[in-house]
């Protein structure tokens, strides 16, 4: 076994970040001892790596461990770019502070971007979770990874687009996939199997580029594309204002009747640029309780 001890110079709250990783139910963590498992794929080999906060916010410290010694540099690296230690939160929090949104940032300081394990995944879970409210959608998300992924020494990686692309859609209905979201996750499975769509390509190419080439694809609508740009590949300036999250928590915050509608959303927003994917998280954090 490898270790590898990082420590970052700014804010990063990773018990928040433990806590969304909760929602899931097939993610290995635990929250009293701060870590947690993450399966990684490299080729066809599975590595499962542990990543335990030892530090505070203020001063964050991470333990990562690893099995495979000869490949501790690139594991390293692969989780270092999940949890995008590279980026800078006091300045995202001094930017903030010249914005209406300041008390929130006050409330949540860290709160960070943290990528899916892995952008295939990323996108399969957003196309299963669009418009469905969040329990029935880790459920349904759950029954499709124990059907058709892997357990590994108590650690779930999901299905490959080779897998699921030689599904049919009578496998997926009988998990309670609705006719079209079952066509939705295959069908967009087998254009990445066959190399119609390379999601490696589009992690280099703008959102504008990457909401031109995903809206194309039925079934992948612009919620759909904001939240893997976010989660999948943790972009910086995303603000879904069709999210109701959204809608509501500005509501909350400031005490208005009604749910503002997503065109005063994006107006507003424009003070938040080029770091909206931060007031989205903050927003999400403060009604999520």
């Amino acid at each position: 076994m490898w270790t590898k001890e990082v420590s970052i110079n700014g804010l990063f709250d990773f018990d928040y970040t433990l806590l969304r990783f909760s929602f899931d139910p097939l993610v290995d963590l635990n929250c009293d001892e701060r870590w947690v498992r993450i399966p990684l794929r490299m080729g066809s080999e599975k590595h499962i790596i542990k990543v335990q906060a030892l530090g505070t916010t203020e001063e964050p410290k991470f333990r990562i461990q690893g099995y495979d010694e000869e490949k501790q540099e690139e594991l390293s690296a692969r989780v270092e770019s999940i949890f995008l230690w590279d980026r800078k939160l006091d300045s995202i929090y001094r930017f903030y502070q010249q914005t209406r949104l300041a008390p929130l940032f006050d409330q949540y300081p860290g709160t960070p971007i943290v990528k899916d394990f892995n952008p295939y995944d990323a996108l399969m879970k957003t196309i299963i979770h669009q418009q469905l409210n969040m329990k029935f959608a880790y459920t349904l998300s759950t029954r499709y990874i124990q059907s058709f992924g892997e357990e590994v020494d108590g650690v779930w990686f999901q299905p490959q687009p080779e897998k699921v692309a030689s599904l049919d859609y009578s496998q997926l209905r009988k998990l309670q996939f609705s006719q079209r979201k079952a066509e939705y996750v295959i069908d967009t499975s087998r254009m990445i199997a066959d190399g119609k769509l390379h999601l490696g390509e589009l992690a280099g190419l703008s959102d504008e580029e990457v909401f031109r080439i995903l809206t194309k694809i039925r079934g992948i609508g612009p919620w759909t594309v904001e939240n893997w740009l976010l989660f999948g590949l943790g972009r910086e300036n995303l603000l879904p204002a069709a999210d109701i999250g959204i809608q509501n928590a500005l509501k909350k915050f400031w005490g208005l009747n009604a749910k503002p509608h997503k065109d005063e959303i994006y107006k507003m927003g424009e003070d938040w640029a080029p770091y909206r994917s931060y007031a989205s998280l903050t927003l999400w954090r403060s009604i999520e309780s």
